[in-house]
């Protein structure tokens, strides 16, 4: 028997389907498991961001809370009440 050339529809048979096949689940399972990722990513995102805001809500309110006295507040008030009347007066004063 010679070895004669390689038929066509052995050649798709044997070597062209099973590549295409594999290449295809190849392609398959990598996109599965990419949008797998996508998905915990996002949900330890999600998660992250919530802990992120309740911290510096946290924070504010320990802030707020200790580190403001309310006759600095008061002060501060006064000086820009102070300030903002001054500013309103050279106003006037510049229109008249």
């Amino acid at each position: 028997m010679a070895a004669g050339p390689v038929d066509l529809g052995w050649w798709l048979t044997m070597v062209e389907l099973p590549a295409l096949a594999g290449l295809f689940w190849l392609i398959w399972r990598s996109r599965a498991e990419l949008q797998r990722k996508i998905d915990v990513s996002a949900a330890q995102t999600t998660r992250d961001c919530q802990d992120n805001r309740d911290g510096l809500a946290a924070f504010k309110l320990d802030v707020a809370r200790n580190y403001v006295s309310i006759p600095y507040l008061k002060d501060v008030e006064r000086r820009l009440t102070a300030h903002l009347l001054r500013i309103e007066a050279k106003l006037e004063h510049r229109d008249m």
